[in-house]
């Protein structure tokens, strides 16, 4: 029975982890292209600001323990959205 309810406890606490890391990488790509200077201030600024939305979108759909099917495929296209934002602003040739 306590075996059970530490699984559980940990599952809890993990239950998004291919989203959490997927949006590290993203951040990661972020400080890279302001570090590069591949990005210009305002398009950072504008690329953090959908991260913070996808992370209370996140919070969201974790807030009652459970993360349903629907619930990460809408977490996912958003993350395809951001990620397909992040290398469009990169290559766009705009440069600090």
């Amino acid at each position: 029975m306590l075996s059970i309810v530490c699984t559980g406890a940990v599952l809890a606490q993990t239950a998004t982890p291919g989203i959490d890391k997927r949006e590290a990488n993203q951040e990661r790509r972020i400080q890279q292209g302001e570090q590069s200077g591949a990005l210009t201030n305002r398009e950072a600024a504008r690329l953090e600001r959908r991260e913070a939305r996808l992370d209370r979108h996140q919070a969201k759909a974790e807030a009652d323990g459970v993360v349903t099917r629907q619930e990460r495929r809408e977490l996912r296209r958003e993350e395809n959205r951001d990620s397909r934002a992040i290398y469009r602003q990169k290559h766009d040739r705009q440069h600090n």
